[in-house]
C-alpha cells in the first residue's frame, strides 16, 4: 500500500479544523443573546419605531412612556352616555328602577344569583347575613388573640338586611357593586354592567325575602 505524503495529511487536518468552524459558530451564535436585530425578510411590522411598556421616553418631562389617560377623552363606542345604566344616576339622584335594558325577570335574577354566589357570598354570605365563609374564618384570626394572627384586621361583612344596606336604592347599591365602598374593593372591572345590575336585582329580591312584610305594607301604602 503506497504510503500518504505527509503533505496530504496535513491539509486534510487542516481542511478538517476549517470544516468546524461553521458549526461552531452556529452553535455559539444560537446559545448567545444578541443585541443585534434579526434579519428579516419579510418585516410585517416586526419593527416600528415605538416605546414598548415602561420604557423611558425623553418626549415627555416625566420620561415615561406610558401616557395616562386624557381627562374627559371618551373612546369610540364607550360613550357611556347612559347614566342610568353605567352609573346608576338618574338626573343627579340614584336609580330607583333597572336601567330599561335590563328586564326584572326570572333569568335575570338566576343570572344575578349565580354571580352573587361567585363574588359576593364569599364575604356576605349565600343569604346576604354577612357570615360568608372568607368573613368567618378572618372574624375567627382576629378573635384569636393566643394565636398567631400575624397582625390580621379585618372589617365584618356587612349584612345586606340592616336597615342602611335594605334602604338603598338600585342605583347607590349598583355604585357600590362597581366602586366598592370603605373595605370592600369595586368589582366593575371584574363583573360586566349587565351582571352587576342582575346581581342589585337579586340582592333586593334577598332583602324582600325577609322583610316581605313591611316591604309589603311600604308598597301597599304607596298605591293608596
Amino acid at each position: 500500500m503506497p504510503k500518504i505524503p505527509r503533505i496530504i495529511i496535513y491539509v486534510l487536518m487542516i481542511g478538517g479544523c476549517f470544516a468546524l468552524i461553521p458549526p461552531l459558530v452556529f452553535a455559539r451564535m444560537r446559545a448567545t443573546p444578541s443585541p443585534n436585530a434579526p434579519i428579516h425578510i419579510f418585516w410585517d411590522m416586526d419593527l416600528q419605531p415605538k416605546y414598548k411598556t415602561q420604557a423611558p421616553n425623553p418626549l415627555f418631562a416625566d420620561q415615561r412612556a406610558m401616557r395616562p389617560l386624557v381627562q374627559g377623552a371618551v373612546a369610540r363606542g364607550e360613550s357611556y352616555v347612559d347614566t342610568h345604566l353605567y352609573e346608576g344616576v338618574v338626573n343627579g339622584q340614584w336609580a330607583t328602577t333597572l336601567p330599561t335594558s335590563i328586564s326584572l325577570d326570572e333569568t335575570t335574577l338566576n343570572r344575578g344569583q349565580q354571580r352573587f354566589n361567585i363574588y359576593c357570598s364569599a364575604c356576605h354570605g349565600y343569604a346576604g347575613f354577612g357570615d360568608g365563609a372568607v368573613n368567618q374564618r378572618a372574624m375567627e384570626l382576629v378573635a384569636n388573640a393566643n394565636g398567631p394572627v400575624n397582625g390580621t384586621q379585618w372589617v365584618a361583612a356587612k349584612s345586606l338586611h340592616d336597615d342602611t344596606t335594605r334602604n338603598q336604592s338600585m342605583g347607590q347599591l349598583f355604585n357600590t357593586v362597581t366602586h366598592g365602598i370603605r373595605n370592600m374593593a369595586g368589582y366593575g372591572s371584574q363583573i360586566s354592567v349587565p351582571d352587576r345590575w342582575a346581581i342589585v336585582a337579586y340582592v333586593k329580591a334577598l332583602q324582600f325575602s325577609q322583610d316581605a312584610g313591611s316591604a309589603g305594607a311600604r308598597v301597599a301604602g304607596a298605591s293608596n
